[in-house]
């Protein structure tokens, strides 16, 4: 699958086969995430793994919206390092370049994954802190589901014609 493909492909899927995700599949995805785009190549990503059922069961109760991560192999915590910020803010946009590189490539490489949003809402920051004792300066942006696929959805075009502008907004 090429790239292009592998963007166009990709779909949030929330439904997971009984079928462990490899640790070279997780590998894989995750030097994919690593690979992205940072400001100052700050990279403040770090990434939480999660397979055990019960840890799971916790994360898919920390925000309202999670509940595909108790029924997935692996679950994955993203979160921004603000500790050692260079770029002070950036850690948002690095962060999502990741987490976009690592659906990506899940679906390249045949798995399904949906992205489920933590930052910034305090409770489910503060949700996820506790469940992963993730330490203060550190900030849990996102958590992904992660397995083999157990729906298959089509790709969609989602080309809007009407949201690009040329040269200035209205033009």
């Amino acid at each position: 699958m090429d790239a292009v493909e592998a963007i166009m492909g990709r779909r949030s899927i929330r439904t997971y086969a009984d079928e462990p995700v490899t640790d070279e599949q997780l590998d894989t995805v995750l030097r994919a995430a690593m690979a992205a785009p940072s400001a100052g190549n700050q990279q403040p990503w770090r990434f939480i793994v999660v397979r055990d059922e019960t840890q799971r069961r916790v994360l898919a109760q920390a925000t309202p919206y999670a509940g595909m991560i108790a029924r997935a192999p692996v679950g994955l915590v993203i979160c921004g390092d603000t500790r050692e910020e260079k770029h002070p803010g950036y850690w948002v946009q690095d962060c999502s370049a990741a987490i976009e590189n690592l659906l990506i490539a899940a679906h390249a490489i045949g798995l399904g994954a949906v992205w489920i949003g933590v930052y910034p809402v305090e409770e489910r920051v503060e949700n996820v802190r506790r469940a992963c004792g993730v330490p203060a300066g550190v900030f849990p942006m996102s958590m992904i589901a992660l397995g083999h696929p157990g729906e298959a959805k089509p790709s969609v075009d989602r080309y809007e014609p009407a949201y690009v502008h040329a040269e200035r907004w209205g033009g």
